[in-house]
């Protein structure tokens, strides 16, 4: 039986899925590269899900180090709990990181991986994220830019509102990428490097993995972004036809003080 070439809705294990692909593990291990992380660090990691890179961090930071994650979802506190049962230099809280807990200069190392992009306060963040960490700690922010998102299709003013649709109404900061250098600045942070992370895209059942095409789709049809007609020509010239769509992620290394 063919494989269905959308999914109907998105899986639970979207994050842990996304954090495995191809791509996940290059701009994540690009992104903790650049975390610089010493054996004996105190790490944060903001908005950790269920903990799909505390391992990663707790290999750096070494047995005598803290990796503390923090999330405002309980089911996913609660996996990642269990994911570092066995790590006991990894501690994970409930809570917002919009308003962190934890005492000024007492950390070493602050990160977020496509988080920022859903808070409603993101400059929130990165002034607790500079409040907490010593002077001369790193914190290195990994967030999308939605308008970068390009998906090959004959009219393009349907392409265009699609994405349109995902900026206006499916991400909260969609533009965050591109804002991120500007508001860590403002956060007292001084921003050492801005790296491109391009992901492309010539499957599209790998596509859809991440980007919902389908679900999406329908959203924007219910919004009127796309009329019915035009959203069924649209799925299936993606289905049948050669398919290309490509979006941009930055990660914006900065240092505190």
């Amino acid at each position: 039986m063919q494989t269905p070439a959308f999914e109907e809705t998105r899986p639970a294990d979207y994050l842990l899925r996304h954090a495995a692909s191809d791509l996940g593990r290059a701009y994540k291990s690009l992104a903790v590269a650049e975390l610089a992380i010493r054996p004996g660090d105190v790490v944060l990691d903001l908005g950790c899900g269920p903990g799909a890179d505390l391992p990663t961090l707790a290999e750096a930071a070494g047995p005598a180090g803290r990796v503390i994650g923090i999330d405002n979802d309980p089911d996913a506190v609660r996996q990642a709990r269990e994911r570092t049962a066995d790590l006991p230099q990894v501690e994970v809280h409930e809570g917002d990181v919009q308003a962190l807990g934890f005492p000024a200069g007492s950390a070493d190392k602050a990160r977020t991986d496509r988080v920022l992009q859903h808070v409603s306060d993101p400059a929130a963040v990165l002034a607790g994220a500079r409040r907490v960490l010593r002077d001369g700690g790193t914190a290195v922010f990994a967030e999308p830019d939605w308008e970068t998102l390009v998906i090959d299709y004959p009219d393009l003013a349907a392409a265009r509102a699609y994405t349109r649709f995902i900026t206006d109404r499916v991400v909260r900061n969609a533009v965050l990428g591109r804002q991120l250098p500007r508001l860590a600045a403002a956060a007292g942070f001084q921003v050492r490097k801005v790296i491109p992370v391009t992901a492309v895209y010539r499957d599209v059942r790998e596509a859809d993995q991440v980007l919902g095409l389908k679900r999406v789709t329908g959203r924007a049809v219910q919004a009127g972004y796309l009329t019915p007609e035009a959203a069924d020509q649209w799925l299936s010239h993606l289905v049948a036809q050669p398919f290309f769509a490509s979006a941009t992620l930055f990660i914006t290394t900065a240092t505190a003080g």
